[in-house]
């Protein structure tokens, strides 16, 4: 679901659709470039590096509230987060620059079209989400007691799938704690993957993260119910228990509020 396994490797639905669009547009400027003008080499790494840090820079000034803090998180592309009508600023300044000629210009225009249009599909195709009922499955929580996931109160659901084994999930859990603080009309379920409680227990006292309903999933039952690959994941729940949105990947700090206003 909303992910696609290349070998050992799974990007999100954006994430895979990035670089499908890029590829496409690398294709169609190489071709531009064997066939129509030599130009086309130059600009196309101009315009691609220079339209995915425009796309980056509006989105870090567009949520700086959640970057003043760790400026330098600005470099983490691979959380996502882009804003895409920028980037066309640099690949027009870029054709102006280094295509110069007007019929060069027009040319330019097919492989932008071109990935648009890739782009689009591929996301549409692969990030869809189907409005999964959360599972009738009883978790033991770390803290004592246990927690039925199909027990609905009222709240939305926010259900973080991680281990302590994996990277981004340790990097992006502070986050998570810091939004439970936050949202108090929010549920956060924290669904360990594999591991047992003094492994969890461990993990979470040296990395100092203090946070409720940590539920163990010995047998990792909760992703396959969601169809989910990887690790980690964040799954936004309706207050009817239904799933609405899944985050594949280490989660940024201002996706998690985007998600959760998302659900209201």
């Amino acid at each position: 679901m909303n992910a696609i396994e290349l070998g050992p490797l799974v990007l999100s639905g954006e994430r895979f659709a990035i670089i499908v669009g890029v590829a496409v547009f690398l294709l169609g400027t190489g071709v531009l470039a064997s066939r129509v003008s030599p130009r086309f080499n130059g600009w196309s790494t101009a315009a691609a590096l220079g339209g995915l840090g425009a796309a980056r820079l509006a989105h870090v000034i567009t949520h700086w509230s959640y970057f003043a803090d760790d400026p330098l998180r600005a470099a983490a592309v691979w959380q996502g987060g882009f804003i895409w009508p920028w980037a066309l600023l640099p690949v027009a300044v870029a054709a102006v620059v280094m295509l110069r000629e007007r019929r060069l210009m027009l040319w330019a225009a097919a492989p932008v079209i071109a990935c648009a249009l890739a782009w689009t599909a591929t996301e549409r195709l692969t990030s869809g989400t189907e409005p999964v009922a959360a599972p009738s499955m009883t978790l033991a929580r770390l803290e004592g007691g246990a927690v039925n996931l199909a027990t609905v109160d009222g709240r939305p659901t926010v259900i973080n799938l991680w281990a302590s084994w994996c990277p981004p999930c340790r990097r992006e859990m502070p986050a998570l704690a810091r939004a439970q603080d936050a949202h108090p009309d929010v549920r956060f379920l924290f669904v360990n993957q594999g591991e047992g409680p003094a492994k969890v227990a461990g993990w979470l006292e040296e990395a100092g993260l203090e946070v409720d309903n940590v539920l163990l999933d010995p047998a990792m039952a909760v992703p396959r119910h969601y169809g989910t690959a990887g690790l980690p994941v964040t799954l936004f729940l309706g207050p009817d228990g239904r799933l609405a949105r899944a985050h594949v990947g280490e989660i940024a700090p201002e996706q998690i509020d985007a998600g959760i206003a998302r659900l209201r």
